[in-house]
C-alpha cells in the first residue's frame, strides 16, 4: 500500500509540472485569504490553519500551520478480562503522537468555475517543516496485597519489560506525561487536489484530498512490540472554511 502510494505522488508531481499549465495574468478582485481546516487522514485526524494571498487569477501562495493526531495501525483496545470495571488500554502503545507541520505551499488552478456557479478545481503541493511530539503513556498498575484477592492501584508509565497485560486495570489519565513530551524534527510535504464549491467569491469553501507524507530523522517509538517507523504516509481528506478580501 505505502509503495503505491509513493508511486501515485512522483507521477502526480511529474504529470502537474510536465503539463506547463499557463499562469491567468489577469487582475483578481480578491487578494488576501485566510481559512481554518478539519481533516481526517488514514492514522488520524487533524485541523489547520491556512493564510495566502493571489499572485495571479490562477495562482495563490499560503502558508500553513497543520496539528494533526498519529496511530500505528496495529494499536487495539483490549480490556482486562479479570476485573469487571477495568478500563480499556492499548497493549504494547509506549506514545501517545501527533505532529505540528509548518509549511508553505501554491494553489493553481485547473479550470475556472462559471459566473453562475460550480465547482473549481486546483492542484496543491506544500513543503515545510514537522515535529512529531510524543507523550508517554500512562497506566493503571495492580499490585497484589496480602489480602486476597485484594490490590493497590498506582499510576505508572507504561513499561513493556515490567507491565505484564494481566496485572493492567487501565488507562490512567491522559494528562498524566505531558512534562514529559518529547520532539523528533523530520520535513513534510503534500500534494493533492483543492475543490473549491463556495457560491460568493468572497468566502472560502473548500475541499481537499491527496497524499501527505512526514519524514523523520530517527524512528519514532509508538508501540513496543511491533516495527516503528520514521516515516508516514497518508492519504487525507480536509474542509476549510474562510474569506477572502482586499488587501
Amino acid at each position: 500500500m505505502r509503495t503505491f502510494f509513493l508511486i501515485f505522488f512522483v507521477l502526480f508531481v511529474y504529470l502537474l509540472h510536465a503539463q506547463d499549465i499557463t499562469t491567468d495574468e489577469t487582475p483578481v478582485l480578491f487578494r488576501k485569504e485566510t481559512a481554518w481546516g478539519a481533516m481526517v487522514h488514514t492514522q488520524g485526524l487533524g485541523i489547520n490553519y491556512r493564510n495566502g494571498k493571489h499572485k495571479t487569477a490562477a495562482l495563490k501562495r499560503f502558508y500553513e500551520f497543520e496539528f494533526v493526531s498519529i496511530r500505528h495501525p496495529k494499536e487495539i483496545k483490549i480490556i482486562n478480562p479479570y476485573f469487571e470495571d477495568a478500563k480499556s488500554f492499548k497493549y504494547g502503545k509506549l506514545n501517545y503522537a501527533s505532529a505540528l507541520r509548518v509549511s508553505f505551499g501554491r494553489h493553481k488552478t485547473l479550470n475556472f468555475k462559471p459566473y453562475w456557479g460550480g465547482v473549481e478545481v486546483r492542484y496543491l503541493f506544500n513543503l515545510g517543516f514537522s515535529a512529531a511530539i510524543l507523550k508517554p503513556v500512562y497506566l493503571s498498575i495492580l499490585y497484589p496485597t496480602d489480602i486476597p484477592y485484594s490490590y493497590t492501584i498506582s499510576d505508572e508509565k507504561y513499561d513493556p519489560e515490567k507491565h505484564n497485560s494481566d496485572l493492567i486495570y487501565g488507562r490512567a489519565s491522559f494528562f498524566r506525561g505531558f512534562n514529559e513530551l518529547k520532539f523528533y524534527p523530520g520535513v513534510y510535504s503534500k500534494l493533492g487536489l483543492s475543490f473549491e464549491y463556495g457560491s460568493k467569491q468572497d468566502v472560502v469553501r473548500s475541499l481537499d484530498l491527496g497524499i501527505a507524507v512526514d519524514a523523520y530523522l530517527k524512528s519514532v517509538p509508538i508501540m513496543a512490540f511491533d516495527k516503528n517507523n520514521n516515516y508516514f504516509l497518508t492519504l487525507f481528506l480536509s474542509l476549510h472554511f474562510g474569506g477572502r478580501e482586499y488587501y
